[in-house]
C-alpha cells in the first residue's frame, strides 16, 4: 500500500463535526461530476465512501446510490461510486456550491475558521491528493486542480498555516505543491493523520541525520584534501630550497620547520607544531608554523624566478 492510500485510509476513519462535514464534503464534491440534478463521486478508498454515505444521509436525508467496480488494470483497487439524484441544489446550496448555478468555489463561509479550514484541506487531500513516502524519494506533496483560480484559492487555504505551498501548470491542470520537508509533517498534523505523521518524522529524523552525517564526511574529507595539498607544495618548495642552495640560506626557525616538514610530510600545522614542540623542547603554535611556511614559500619564490 502507498503511503498515500495509508494517509487516506487513516484521516478517512476521522469523526467529523457537522460544521467539519460541510467543509469536507465541499471540498469533495467540488472536484467530482455534478450538475443540478445529479453528484457523481468516484474514490478507491471505501472508508472514504462511506463517510460520504453517512454524511449526506445524516444532513440531508439522502440516500446515495453506490456502485462498486473492479478498477481497470488487475492491480487495481475497487472503484466506488456514489451517485446522488435527490435534493441535488439543496446540497450543493448547503455546501456553498450553488448561487443560480454551480459554483467551482465554494463560498467564504465554508472555510471561515481553522476547524473548517482544517476540515476542507484533509477532503481536498482525499479526492486530489497525493504524498510521497519519505522511506523512498524525495518530500513532494500535491494536490490536482482543474483551474488557475482554484489553484490560488488552495495555495491560500494551506498558506493560512504557513505550509509555503506553490503551484505550477500541468498538462491542461494545475498542481499545488509542497516540497519542504518540515512543512509536509505539519500539514500531516493539520489534517490530524497521526499515524503517519509520526512514521514520516521518524524517517525525516533519519534522513536528516544521515545527510548530516554525509555533509560532515564530505567536510572532513575536503579539509584532510586540503591539508595534503598544502603538506605537498611545502614539501616541494623545501626541496627546491635544498637543491638550490641548501636550508642554510633560511633563518634557524624557519630552518627547524623545513626539515621537520620533510620529516612528516603529511602532518597538518597543528599536528607538526605539538611534533616540534615535544622533540625540540621549544613551543611554537600553530600560527608560528604558518608564519615560517610563508618565509619558506617567498625563498622558494624568489627562486622559480
Amino acid at each position: 500500500m502507498s503511503f498515500t492510500s495509508i494517509v487516506k485510509n487513516e484521516v478517512s476513519k476521522l469523526h467529523v463535526e457537522k460544521i467539519e462535514a460541510i467543509a469536507l464534503l465541499s471540498s469533495i464534491i467540488t472536484h467530482s461530476e455534478k450538475t443540478e440534478k445529479v453528484i457523481k463521486i468516484t474514490t478507491e478508498n471505501s472508508s472514504l465512501a462511506r463517510t460520504i454515505f453517512k454524511e449526506i444521509k445524516e444532513m440531508f436525508g439522502t440516500v446515495p446510490k453506490i456502485t462498486v467496480r473492479k478498477g481497470y488494470n488487475y492491480n487495481k483497487n475497487y472503484i466506488y461510486i456514489l451517485e446522488i439524484n435527490n435534493n441535488v441544489k439543496t446540497i450543493l446550496n448547503s455546501l456553498g456550491l450553488y448561487a443560480d448555478d454551480i459554483l467551482n468555489i465554494p463560498k467564504d463561509y465554508i472555510v471561515d475558521d481553522i476547524d473548517s479550514i482544517r476540515a476542507y484541506i484533509r477532503g481536498l487531500f482525499l479526492i486530489c491528493g497525493s504524498i510521497n513516502d519519505p522511506k523512498k524519494s524525495r518530500y513532494h506533496l500535491e494536490f490536482l486542480v482543474s483551474s488557475e483560480k482554484y489553484a490560488e484559492f488552495i495555495i491560500n487555504l494551506l498558506n493560512t498555516f504557513d505550509l509555503n505551498s506553490k503551484y505550477i501548470k500541468r498538462d491542461n491542470k494545475y498542481m499545488v505543491y509542497v516540497k519542504e520537508s518540515e512543512k509536509i509533517g505539519d500539514f500531516l498534523r493539520i489534517i490530524n493523520a497521526t499515524n503517519a505523521l509520526l512514521y514520516y518524522e521518524d524517517i525525516r529524523i533519519y534522513r536528516d541525520h544521515k545527510n548530516m552525517t554525509n555533509r560532515l564526511n564530505n567536510c572532513e574529507q575536503a579539509n584532510v584534501d586540503k591539508i595534503v595539498m598544502t603538506a605537498n607544495k611545502q614539501v616541494n618548495d623545501i626541496e627546491l630550497i635544498k637543491n638550490e642552495c641548501g636550508l642554510d640560506v633560511l633563518d634557524d626557525k624557519a630552518r627547524v620547520v623545513a626539515e621537520y616538514r620533510l620529516k612528516y610530510r603529511e602532518a597538518s600545522l597543528t599536528e607538526l607544531s605539538e611534533i616540534i614542540s615535544i622533540e625540540t623542547g621549544t613551543s611554537i603554535t600553530k600560527s608560528g608554523i604558518h608564519h615560517r611556511m610563508k618565509k619558506i614559500e617567498e625563498v622558494a619564490s624568489r627562486l622559480k624566478r
